[in-house]
């Protein structure tokens, strides 16, 4: 009897690997049909003046001056305007003609033309764009419902799940490719870039053009490739359908993006840093400076640590952006910062971040020539006095001290302080003297740090600089 249970079970077992191992698709097929119909071809064609293109340099009297005037005249009709076309791909979201492809597939078209899978031809508009996910969604007018796909959730797919990338490459059309899932939240160079990056073939053309899901649901956008030669090699990138369909609802709604804005700039905690304002864990987002915004209003300052926002941990400074991007404007959020050893509570009200871009940045400094000098780890130090600030164009109710000088071989210079930069915090206070810093350094010292922070600004932009204490020399007997 228990050899006969043992034979069945060996083969429930045997069963159930055979049906693990033909898990995968036999064929794409069906997938195929199924969504072909809602994705589409897009041409675009734009007119640009003659004569915006590389030329060469002829030297004015050359001989050769006249030929190559002839030589252009012939072939480009003078100076008359052209039109030239590019490809690209999209998919149909709605049955009334919504459709989505890549800002830069349209982002210069005079006149957008969508074909579809049966042939047909319809000419587009321009609903809205979002260059900095690389989103524009388009509208086309049918006397007829379309056929569309929906989008899936994109956390959930998984490394090595299936895909397929259909769309247009090198003006081919109607092309599809297999591959799966190589890697998930890849950051290419966007604020919000959040790609699935895929082995499907992504080629030219492609861009614009849908990732499914073997449930023929979109996880993705496809748009961009990394390549040394052009096309495909097996690495391409598709933004994340979760971060797509945030950016298309708002502009399907307002016919733009309306980000969420703190109105602080921050910069990530790291283990000096970390230990040096006695933070538990390397976690959460520096605040570097708090301009006039929704932030200040709150009673933000330089110096503090977001821990949490909107009830959410914050990991680092990218996944705080994103966040705060992805929150309503004028929603009140709660924000639990680190300040001076405990935690606080805030509740900000967050601005739009579009009406809040834009802003001149400071004007470079110049070099400063420094009448006293002190060196304390590794720099050389100045008080700011009314001739620096007018050589480094600061308010002049400006503080700080001015380093006039670096140790190329200093803790200081490794970590990216340069000639010309303003040290304006210490430990989290202000400096207004050389003897401000000596006594910041020696409370850290009383403390027990092994660094203190400095803040530093450059250009107008701050950043904080945690450096090493140096143990001072023993007295003499």
């Amino acid at each position: 009897m228990r050899a006969l249970w043992l034979t069945a079970l060996a083969m429930v077992l045997v069963v159930a690997q055979a049906i693990s191992a033909n898990a995968r698709p036999e064929s794409f097929a069906d997938l195929a049909q199924k969504v072909s119909p809602a994705v589409v071809n897009i041409t675009t064609s734009t007119v640009v003046a003659q004569g915006t293109g590389p030329s060469p340099i002829v030297p004015e009297g050359s001989p050769f001056e006249d030929f190559f005037r002839d030589f252009q005249d012939r072939n480009n009709n003078g100076d008359r305007p052209r039109r030239t076309s590019a490809l690209g791909s999209g998919f149909v979201i709605s049955e009334d003609g919504y459709i989505v492809t890549n800002n830069h597939v349209i982002e210069t078209a005079d006149e957008i033309i969508i074909e579809f899978f049966s042939g047909r031809e319809l000419e587009a508009t321009v609903i809205g764009t979002d260059p900095k996910t690389d989103i524009a969604l388009l509208k086309v007018d049918a006397d007829e419902p379309l056929p569309f796909v929906s989008f899936a959730d994109s956390d959930t797919a998984r490394v090595g799940d299936w895909v397929i990338a259909m769309g247009n490459p090198l003006g081919q059309g109607f092309s599809v490719s297999a591959g799966i899932v190589s890697a998930r939240n890849r950051e290419l160079s966007g604020t919000y870039d959040d790609y699935i990056q895929t082995d499907a073939a992504i080629n030219r053309g492609n861009s614009g053009g849908p990732l499914f899901n073997l449930d023929g649901q979109v996880v993705g956008v496809n748009t961009a490739i990394l390549s040394p030669n052009g096309g495909s090699i097996g690495i391409g990138f598709s933004m994340a359908s979760n971060v797509v369909t945030r950016v298309v609802d708002q502009l399907q709604e307002f016919g733009e993006t309306r980000r969420g804005w703190l109105g602080v700039r921050i910069q990530d905690v790291t283990d000096d840093v970390a230990e040096a304002m006695g933070l538990e864990k390397v976690a959460g987002a520096l605040v570097t400076d708090v301009p006039e915004g929704p932030a200040e209003d709150a009673g933000m300052k330089a110096g503090d640590v977001i821990m949490q926002f909107d009830g959410f941990e914050v990991e680092d400074t990218r996944g705080l952006v994103r966040r705060v991007g992805n929150t309503a404007v004028g929603k009140t959020v709660r924000v639990v910062v680190f300040r001076e050893g405990k935690t606080q509570t805030l509740r900000v009200t967050l601005g739009r971040r579009e009406a809040a871009e834009g802003v001149v940045p400071a004007a470079q400094p110049g070099e400063a020539d420094e009448p006293s000098e002190t060196e304390l780890l590794g720099l050389t130090l100045t008080q700011l006095d009314d001739e620096l600030r007018s050589q480094l164009e600061l308010d002049d109710n400006a503080n700080g001290l001015v380093v006039s000088d670096i140790d190329n071989l200093s803790e200081a210079y490794e970590k990216g302080m340069r000639a010309g930069d303003v040290i304006t915090e210490a430990g989290q206070q202000k400096l207004s003297s050389i003897s401000d810093l000596e006594a910041r350094i020696e409370d850290a010292r009383e403390a027990g740090r092994k660094s203190i922070l400095l803040l530093v600004r450059r250009a107008g932009e701050p950043r904080f600089v945690a450096l090493s204490l140096e143990e001072p020399e023993d007295a003499p007997e």
